[in-house]
């Protein structure tokens, strides 16, 4: 299904987003290939059970066996008898910072990945298309690195202390400041876990008697906080305005469960980019239906902020909407600006409110000066406040490798998910043999990929999941985009019924906003 909208009245730019259907028999050969390993895992634990085969999972001790069981061994099932075969495509250790160019140290299994030892080789070099490092600036090099050294020497590697206590220093404060201004709100309070930026915060705006509207698509985080706050929560159809519309039409018109008074706040959760799909919310419309039903908006940036927008500002700065039309404004620093933790911005009340009440602010300890450091200098960076030009380049930068390389892939005959515009690319593979096959052979032939399967994604939709970054030069783009293809071919992952006619013609040069002018 292609969504192309471009409604001058809500859009400002053409919004393009593609889900190709999954083929018929591709779907029935994944269903008969999951078939076919459950009954083998059936199977394999009737022969764990008679002592025929080695049981390397988790059991309690025979003199625990009347004790309530500590391990669900039903639930495990998935994990040992599916998960365990490809089990080598995840958790691959580097040695290096994880930037263009990677280090992985060499492993290998000698019982079907239950366990893995170390070889002590190191492999060199290998192309990442994995992190989250959209610009860059993930490296041990260069005026980042020279400012959190500095501030390293100077204020140590901890704080000690929480906020409130002995823990406030003035880079806090600081770097506080420079986000605000940079979001373009009035105030905003930094974290030193983005996971805990949802998770801690949303029960401290949102409780009983209160309703949460959240995408079906929403991130962990977002699901927990949601959970946590003890507010209703229900899903809507995602990045679907007329599943959210019809659900706000009801919660107004019906009230809380039993009593039917009004809710005490409606509060709907979004994301800037949903890491999964690699699409972009549908910001305008959301906020039009905000505006219209007089609700509250959460819009988390974790992905979208730095790598979207002519100014790296996020998804506000995409559409070319105003900062105050979102309530809430989450992101984390732990992609864009190579360092962690995470940020809520908004008005002065909001964040004052949130110093007090939210137990990641009063509890937690304080975010580390030399990560700070890396942030401030990275946002000033983007920002020009540095005097020089390299933030705006290295935007631009992953706007056109965005683009180039989702048309590529397209090209090819893959079906590639989400938006183009969006730096995270999923290439889908479906079965689940391929989704081991793929990052092995990838692996081979020295690019570093992510696979995903059940449960992150549906059972049927397993894919690869790229994350392009400013830091990949054209050459290297174009050597993992010729190996995708080879083991394209090889693994006959070429799905596509919509395959693109190659623009031979068309300069690489060319930034997103400017096509889009033109």
């Amino acid at each position: 299904v292609n969504h192309i909208v471009h409604n001058g009245g809500l859009y400002k730019r053409p919004f393009n987003e593609a889900f190709e259907e999954t083929p018929m028999l591709v779907a029935v050969l994944t269903y008969v290939g999951y078939g076919v390993l459950t009954l083998f895992g059936y199977l394999r634990d009737f022969m764990r059970q008679w002592k025929i085969e080695k049981c390397q999972n988790a059991t309690e001790r025979e003199e625990q066996k009347d004790f309530v069981p500590l391990y669900q061994d039903f639930e495990n099932f998935y994990n040992r008898n599916l998960y365990m075969r490809i089990r080598d495509s995840w958790n691959r250790p580097i040695c290096s910072v994880p930037g263009a160019r990677v280090d992985m140290m060499e492993r290998v299994s000698h019982d079907y990945n239950w366990t893995f030892t170390y070889t002590g080789r190191v492999i060199k070099d290998i192309i990442n298309m994995g992190s989250y490092n959209y610009l860059g600036f993930a490296q041990n090099a260069g005026v980042c690195q020279e400012a959190a050294a500095k501030v390293l020497s100077q204020y140590g590697a901890g704080v000690c202390s929480t906020r409130q206590e002995m823990g406030n220093l003035d880079k806090h404060e600081e770097l506080e400041k420079l986000v605000a201004r940079f979001l373009g709100v009035e105030s905003a309070m930094a974290y030193g876990m983005g996971f805990a930026t949802n998770s801690m915060n949303i029960p401290a705006l949102v409780g009983k008697g209160c309703l949460i509207l959240s995408d079906e698509l929403n991130h962990a985080s977002l699901v927990l906080g949601a959970r946590l706050s003890g507010a209703t929560i229900r899903i809507f159809k995602h990045n679907n305005m007329q599943s959210l519309e019809k659900l706000l039409k009801d919660a107004i018109v019906h009230g809380q469960p039993r009593t039917r008074r009004p809710w005490k706040k409606i509060l709907i959760l979004v994301e800037g980019i949903y890491s999964m799909e690699g699409s972009i919310v549908r910001l305008p419309e959301v906020i039009a239906l905000k505006k219209k039903y007089k609700t509250y908006l959460y819009l988390d940036e974790a992905h979208s902020i730095g790598a979207l927008g002519p100014s790296g500002r996020g998804v506000v700065d995409y559409f070319g909407l105003n900062p105050e039309d979102v309530d809430v404004m989450m992101g984390t620093f732990t992609k864009s600006f190579g360092a962690a933790g995470g940020y809520i911005g908004g008005k002065k009340e909001l964040i004052d409110y949130l110093r007090t009440y939210s137990h990641s602010a009063v509890y937690a300890t304080s975010m580390s000066p030399p990560v700070m450091e890396q942030i401030i200098t990275s946002i000033k960076c983007i920002m020009g406040e540095d005097g020089t030009t390299v933030g705006r380049a290295r935007v631009q930068q992953l706007a056109e490798n965005t683009r180039y390389f989702r048309r590529r892939l397209k090209e090819m005959g893959f079906i590639i998910y989400g938006n183009e515009d969006s730096p995270v690319v999923p290439l889908m593979l479906y079965m689940p043999a391929k989704i081991g096959a793929f990052g092995r052979e990838m692996l081979k032939r020295n690019i570093g990929v992510v696979v995903v399967g059940f449960p992150a994604t549906p059972i049927i939709e397993s894919r690869a999941r790229f994350c392009l970054s400013a830091a990949h030069t054209k050459e290297m783009l174009d050597t993992a985009l010729k190996e995708v293809n080879e083991v394209g071919d090889l693994l006959q992952l070429k799905y596509s019924r919509h395959r693109l006619v190659p623009l031979l013609d068309r300069p690489f040069d060319e930034t997103t906003y400017e096509e889009t002018e033109d």
